[in-house]
């Protein structure tokens, strides 16, 4: 890839002293973004500056002065606009365009290679060629560029719906507010990146040095402080965090006529964007994907920056398709993790939590010990069980791992430390929050209280309830939670849509005001689409994927109730376990009361996301280009997928009709030239009125 400088003066000749009406300003302004993302670009996709620090921060300053003077030049995709905004109120919630799956962990050279022999007998191949690259530990996050300009940046959330951080995002430098156009391929009208974001080592060892000298509790790794930043409420401190990314993944890269994953990272690197150049990979054979790893595995500690293993894919675009998806994660791409970080320590105690589904769960309480630079004095036990077959004792000297370097669990006890004044431990008869009876499964892996109205179970019901992808009532932490349920004033979940102003106020943390805010977003709540109503119910195994797919297949919470297991498991992905979880759940009195009371409280249920009986352009791929009279892109976009059909912003071979309004270019052209059918936009309505769209 040539590097193309021709159209950029590097250090332009602008003295401010002679500017002096807005066109000329405009000019000047012009030069001076032109150079100075070409620096950026040098910089942080080539890391071959051609200025120096010095020389950048006089441009920078330049420019800053001339916005400063004449404000209508500054727009929001300006160089100087990445340095923080004002503070936000919240962050919000954007859907993702594609899903944003996890990837299956596998921890050893077997489970490696029974993914390879997957991959090749699927594929029918005797060797199958990978992309690799290191697995950051930092935070997962997607940019959405339109007409090479960024619009919207947010977090994994849960795969489908993710957190608004477009503001933190574009104060890190090394993101492009408006891409360039320096390799073969020309930036796309609509491009989504997937990303990691993290803190390199130094960085965040003098991040928090500075926090230290200023009183304020320090993170606990790398991975913590990124997140931690982006999720900052106000950009201008995002802005202050020494944040760095590395982009890995276009979504929908076939469309835009890519065939393999490691040809996208040329391609990226020339639109502006960072790519990890010295040590993405492409390998043929899992000998060599082996080999690789332990290379990886040998530099992990000289990097500046933290990894906790490799991404394995296969390159070839059209063979991860045949291979297709699980429910949560590709069948065609690993995490091969490195061995997990571990360290002893000594039981102190044994405690025991209820859930709100009321299963006991035992919780190591563990003299302090640092692993991978996180304080543990917590790990799970998992329950009676495990520390049967484990024989964990109170007093044990144990091994404990961050399981993928996130969860501390006690791997065993070190017996021969033992001294003989250990004890064994056995889960309480009774529960230790209500003393009610508890029920222990033949096998010792489940024990749960059999009261339903446990104060245990309800606070964490209603915690759940209230959350931010629940019904996202901002105000209800844990300690107003507990003083609810303590006081009485909340005995189950619909009390929260019956509380009044005198009640709250009971509360020692509460004033005047905070209890009518506390109020209207309860009021606000109300309005709510019912996949994040299911979820905020706390139906057992129904998460925020599984109540999607239940709200796109059943049109109102009614219909749902009514169905039984055989209905519910004919349901793509809904195994009899939901099924009856879900049907066991609608069958309680008490719940249909719970929700009923809700309603007459004024709750109001939308699903959007219901299929349509009919689907008149099931399977279809459109690209729309050029201005379009009646429709906005976006508009008309939801328009075609709501009746089956798949808009996408690039033609390619698989694309059936591409729809072009005036100003339509290479779009068109190219349609021509593969003979796939180009309507205007009245021939498009009369398309969809022939198929039955009104």
């Amino acid at each position: 890839m040539t590097d193309k400088a021709k159209d950029v003066e590097i250090k332009p000749d602008v003295d401010l002293r002679k500017v002096t009406t807005e066109e000329e300003a405009r000019e000047a302004v012009n030069k001076l973004r032109k150079a100075l993302r070409y620096h950026n670009y040098r910089y942080y996709v080539k890391d071959d500056p051609v200025v120096s620090d010095a020389e950048y921060d006089a441009l920078m300053q330049q420019l800053e002065k001339l916005e400063e003077e004449y404000p209508d030049l500054k727009t929001e995709d300006s160089p100087t606009q990445q340095v923080g905004g004002e503070p936000m109120d919240e962050l919000g919630l954007v859907e993702h365009p594609e899903p944003m799956l996890s990837l299956k962990s596998v921890s050893g050279e077997e489970e490696l290679r029974n993914f390879d022999e997957t991959c090749r007998k699927e594929l029918d191949l005797e060797t199958v060629t990978y992309c690799c690259e290191p697995k950051y530990d930092g935070l997962a996050v997607e940019l959405i560029y339109r007409e090479g300009k960024l619009v919207q940046a947010s977090t994994r959330g849960d795969g489908e719906t993710g957190e608004d951080i477009t503001a933190n995002v574009r104060t890190i430098r090394e993101v492009p507010l408006r891409l360039v156009d320096r390799g073969e391929v020309p930036v796309p009208e609509e491009l989504i990146v997937r990303a990691e974001v993290f803190m390199r080592i130094d960085g965040f060892k003098e991040l928090n040095r500075r926090r230290e000298e200023e009183d304020e509790k320090t993170f606990a790794n790398p991975r913590n402080a990124a997140a931690g930043s982006l999720r900052q409420l106000d950009p201008s401190v995002t802005a202050d965090r020494p944040l760095h990314i590395y982009f890995y993944q276009i979504a929908r890269a076939r469309d835009l006529g890519f065939e393999t994953q490691c040809e996208t990272f040329d391609a990226l690197a020339g639109w502006g964007l960072k790519v990890n150049r010295e040590l993405n990979k492409q390998v043929k054979g899992i000998d060599a994907v082996q080999e690789l790893f332990e290379e990886f595995r040998e530099m992990r500690e000289e990097l500046p920056y933290e990894i906790d293993g490799m991404v394995c894919k296969v390159d070839r675009f059209e063979d991860q398709d045949e291979m297709g998806f699980r429910t949560n994660n590709p069948r065609w791409a690993i995490a091969y993790k490195f061995p997990p970080k571990r360290g002893t320590s000594t039981i102190k105690s044994i405690e025991v939590q209820v859930g709100r589904t009321g299963q006991l769960t035992p919780i190591a309480v563990l003299e302090p010990v640092h692993i991978g630079g996180v304080e543990v004095t917590r790990a799970s036990l998992h329950n009676q069980s495990e520390i049967d077959k484990k024989d964990i004792r109170v007093g044990d000297t144990v091994l404990v791992e961050r399981a993928g370097d996130v969860i501390p669990q006690v791997v065993k006890p070190i017996k021969d430390q033992r001294d003989g004044s250990e004890e064994k431990f056995k889960l309480p008869d009774q529960c230790p929050v209500c003393g009610s009876n508890v029920v222990m499964s033949d096998d010792k892996k489940q024990a749960h209280c059999t009261n339903i109205q446990c104060p245990a179970q309800l606070r964490e019901r209603v915690k759940h309830f209230v959350s931010k992808y629940g019904m996202d009532i901002e105000g209800l932490g844990d300690r107003r939670v507990r003083g609810l349920l303590e006081r009485k004033i909340v005995t189950r979940i619909s009390d929260l849509y019956y509380l009044e102003e005198e009640q709250l106020r009971e509360l020692d943390d509460i004033a005047e005001k905070s209890a009518n805010n506390l109020l209207e977003e309860i009021e606000k709540s109300k309005d709510v689409t019912l996949n994040r109503f299911l979820f905020a119910l706390g139906i057992p195994h129904v998460g925020q994927h599984i109540a999607r797919v239940l709200a796109e297949n059943f049109e109102t919470l009614k219909d749902l109730g009514e169905a039984g297991v055989e209905e519910l498991q004919h349901i793509h992905e809904i195994g009899p376990e939901v099924a009856r979880a879900v049907e066991t759940f609608f069958s309680d009195d008490e719940n249909l009361e719970d929700i009923e009371r809700m309603e007459e409280a004024g709750l109001e249920i939308e699903n959007p996301h219901a299929k349509e009986g009919e689907q008149p352009l099931e399977g279809l791929k459109f690209v729309f280009t050029g201005n379009l009279e009646k429709w906005t892109r976006d508009e008309v976009k939801e328009l075609v997928e709501r009746l089956g059909a798949r808009a996408t912003s690039s033609v390619s071979g698989n694309t059936d009709y591409v729809v072009a309004g005036p100003g339509a270019g290479s779009k068109r052209e190219e349609a021509e030239e593969r003979d796939i059918p180009v309507m205007d936009e009245e021939e498009f309505i009369s398309f969809l009125k022939d198929k039955g769209v009104s």
